[in-house]
């Protein structure tokens, strides 16, 4: 492992994740645990020899750990209880980033909808109260995905079959302008987002 040779937090943070792709499999795992090849189908460009190198220097810092599946041999990545602890500062550079994704993507981006899972609580708990709980599901790709609302922050995984007191479909760019502010509702209604259920929800969970 490479060293700074600094006696600083920063400095030893970035020994650990500061290389190229390291802070994206996380962000991969923090989503849900995942197999070799699901890591290779949600991290387009990476090599599969440099993904291997950055999942063993992050598995001996302590970051990531394998475990055997319920399906018998099969080998998973997750986080360590350490390794979890990163999705505040990830969520801090999603936040900081959203000047840089306010211009929309390059021509040659890819884009998963599993990405929104992180982005979308991350913004709305920055500026957004919410003083009951509501679940809005977000049919923007597959699979689709509900976003969890309660007094304590918000949540979004891939839908489960719960309750739900409205269901949004919409272009992704829109939900993410949505969660930064960026959007007002009546905005993204007329560049043809729809909704199925409790519009008011819509607007409480997403402060427009």
């Amino acid at each position: 492992m490479r060293s700074y040779g600094q006696f600083c937090g920063l400095a030893r943070s970035l020994e650990v994740v500061g290389d190229r792709w390291n802070l994206l499999i996380v962000r991969e795992l923090l989503l849900a645990p995942a197999r070799y090849r699901d890591l290779i189908d949600g991290l387009p460009g990476i090599a599969t020899n440099l993904l291997a190198d950055r999942l063993r220097d992050l598995e001996a810092s302590g970051v990531v750990e394998r475990r055997l599946t319920g399906e018998g041999s099969v080998v998973e990545y997750a986080l360590t209880p350490w390794g979890a602890e990163l999705r505040q500062p990830i969520e801090s550079l999603i936040r900081w980033s959203t000047p840089l994704m306010a211009r929309g993507p390059a021509e040659a981006d890819s884009f998963r909808p599993g990405w929104l899972a992180l982005a979308v609580p991350a913004l709305l708990h920055a500026r957004v109260e919410v003083h009951r709980p509501a679940t809005v599901g977000l049919e923007i790709g597959d699979p689709p995905f509900h976003l969890h609302a309660t007094p304590a922050g918000f949540e979004v995984g891939v839908y489960d079959g719960r309750d739900l007191d409205a269901t949004v479909r919409a272009d992704p760019l829109y939900i993410l302008g949505l969660a930064a502010g960026a959007l007002t509702l009546n905005d993204a209604l007329a560049l043809g987002l729809e909704i199925d259920g409790e519009e008011s929800v819509v607007r409480t969970v997403f402060a427009a």
